[in-house]
């Protein structure tokens, strides 16, 4: 008897888990699918204005965390008359973007928006999210997962 309560404990308990995590599944879709709308209406803001937005569309599209590291840069400049940035288009990943090259946007296993263009290059971003809206909080620049916000504020100061 005690086996039979402890098999029907059992089954209830694996039900329950598995509708946890199914419920589990849908919030995580809605983040996947915002993160990738944000980035894709980034790109196509900057393909329709070739990159010539003013401020860049990446500070447009930034938290403010990514913001003031991106200000720190200008600060630098302005100082220095001399730049601290990477050196080229972060978006593009090159110093003279291709705006009309294909695009396939993609979110990684550690929740990454993942923009694989057609050059060969990808370029990775992390974003953060409230209820209502994805902003950028890093650029993750190559393969070695140099960040875009650490360069800036190590580079700018």
């Amino acid at each position: 008897m005690q086996k039979m309560i402890l098999l029907a404990l059992a089954l209830i308990m694996g039900f329950s888990a598995i509708k946890a995590t199914a419920n589990l599944t849908q919030p995580l879709q809605t983040a996947f699918v915002m993160k990738i709308d944000t980035i894709a209406k980034m790109y196509q803001q900057d393909v329709n204005n070739e990159g010539m937005d003013n401020p860049v569309v990446l500070l447009q599209y930034a938290n403010p965390d990514l913001k003031a590291a991106m200000q720190r840069e200008q600060e630098y400049f302005a100082r220095k008359q001399t730049s601290c940035h990477v050196g080229y288009d972060v978006l593009w990943n090159s110093q003279d973007p291709d705006y009309t090259q294909d695009k396939q946007f993609s979110v990684t296993t550690r929740g990454l928006v993942q923009v694989s263009l057609a050059q060969g290059n990808d370029v990775y971003y992390e974003l953060s999210c409230d209820a209502a809206v994805c902003q950028v909080a890093d650029v993750i620049l190559d393969e070695a997962g140099t960040s875009l916000r650490a360069h800036l504020l190590k580079s700018c100061s």
